[in-house]
């Protein structure tokens, strides 16, 4: 096809062939709010880049900088130990420079795949279908947000939000949803326990979904039973925001309360994910196959061909990407799927035992470490709650005097709350997964307690 110049006149011969007035008519779903009218211009923050040899020397130089570190920060990314089989085989050059398979003849491979990781995934969470991955758990949790709406009978768009929900999730919910006319309403916790319960619910009975975090921000059980039931009782949706590994040790929540709850979602960073500083991570989002046709991102499906051979295929993929723009199920546009190959090869590693093994380990290694941070003069436990593996202490002292301090001797002491609940005060978010030994416990307890005696935080 010869190459058409883009002149005022072959502009126009488009927008009239396409019976269009203007460009701009094109965007016509954008709030006028929304768009500018001129071009931003570029971040005086942002570098004009790196070669290969400058980004390789800063990556070693961040990887010596990190090693040998003790890290007890949760917060929303865990530190598991990784079988090396994992990565070995997920770097393979058949998953490592794998997309999106749209072609299912040239992709049975990556799509049969995909189809043990929903069954794996849907298992984990005892539902009946799940999806092929989204971005993150704060952007699934948005989407679950999105389909409850879809879902709903109920036209009030009121979304009941814990304050015990990870902050970064309701900021990034905030953003998605803000401008289709919803409403995310606060349900704030029990100062005492950490949680939120059935009674602060009593006011707030119109509303779309109820979103219910399992283990909530600040490493407490919430009582997930109590609240599904209520929230069903009032037809209500129930949308779980989980840990896969906890969900191996506590009860998952196609199990809450009568019915179990209708979405479930959240990070699959912790199924063999590494940190790496922040990502790439991927969200996952299961639910009832009622549900299905409601359901973001894409379904992987198995069938046979016309010689009754098993094959698999993309059953359900309604993006924007196949299907106008505005009337798509969900506008993301790639299902991270070399992280969910990792996470398919470590569930299939460690097994439905083994995975238990990890979160009690972890949960143990968490009771150890908070028995002796007890010990210690001026430091309290916030919520004597039942916890997963992770706990909020409080201190008498400034805690970023505390943090700043302990990473001097090379420990990474725990996430602050002063930021996000500064009614907390000088409060920590610590965690401990399988992959701390007792000595490792042993030796952040006596490092604090030299840091508070050197500074005079205590006697």
């Amino acid at each position: 096809m010869p190459f058409i110049p883009h002149t005022p006149a072959n502009i126009k011969t488009m927008l009239d062939t396409i019976g269009v007035n203007q460009i701009n008519d094109l965007f016509n779903e954008i709030p006028t709010e929304l768009t500018q009218s001129s071009q931003p211009q570029p971040s005086r923050h942002i570098s004009s880049g790196l070669t290969e040899m400058e980004l390789a020397l800063l990556m070693q130089a961040r990887a010596k900088q990190d090693a040998g570190r003790l890290c007890f920060i949760g917060a929303g990314a865990y530190e598991h130990y990784i079988p090396a089989a994992v990565w070995d085989i997920a770097t393979r050059g058949e998953f490592m420079t794998a997309y999106t398979p749209y072609q299912a003849e040239a992709s049975q491979g990556l799509l049969q795949l995909f189809y043990e990781y929903q069954t794996m995934m849907a298992s984990l969470m005892a539902m009946e279908i799940s999806n092929a991955s989204l971005y993150d758990g704060a952007s699934a949790l948005a989407e679950a947000v999105l389909m409850a709406v879809r879902l709903s009978a109920n036209k009030q768009s009121v979304i009941l939000m814990p304050t015990t929900i990870h902050p970064h999730y309701c900021q990034t919910v905030r953003t998605i949803v803000e401008q289709q006319h919803l409403t995310l309403h606060d349900v704030a916790y029990d100062k005492a326990t950490g949680k939120v319960t059935a009674a602060s619910l009593s006011t707030l009975e119109s509303a779309t979904a109820l979103v219910i975090p399992q283990p909530n921000f600040f490493g407490v059980l919430e009582e997930v039973d109590a609240l599904t039931d209520w929230a069903h009782q009032h037809n209500i949706l129930v949308i779980a925001v989980t840990n896969p590994i906890a969900m191996a040790l506590l009860k998952p929540p196609g199990q809450w309360g009568q019915q179990g709850a209708d979405i479930a979602c959240g990070d699959g960073q912790a199924l063999g994910i590494p940190l790496a500083s922040g990502g790439p991570y991927y969200g996952f989002l299961c639910t009832r196959k009622k549900f299905a046709r409601q359901m973001p991102g894409r379904i992987i499906g198995r069938t046979t061909d016309l010689e009754g051979k098993p094959g698999f295929v993309l059953t359900l993929q309604a993006r924007e990407q196949h299907i106008r723009r505005a009337k798509a199920t969900s506008n993301i546009c790639t299902n991270q799927g070399l992280m969910v190959t990792a996470s398919t090869i470590y569930m299939s590693l460690l097994g439905p035992e083994g995975l238990r093994r990890v979160a009690l380990a972890s949960h143990q290694n968490t009771r150890l470490l908070c028995e002796q941070l007890r010990t210690i003069p001026g430091i309290q436990l916030l919520f004597p709650s039942h916890y997963f593996h992770e706990i909020a202490i409080q201190f008498a002292t400034p805690v970023e005097e505390i943090l700043q301090n302990l990473a001097k001797k090379h420990i990474q002491a725990g996430f602050s709350l002063k930021k996000a609940y500064p009614e907390l005060g000088n409060a920590l978010l610590i965690c401990a997964t399988e992959t701390k030994t007792a000595e490792n416990i042993a030796l952040f307890v006596d490092t604090l307690k030299e840091c508070l005696r050197e500074h005079d935080y205590v006697e």
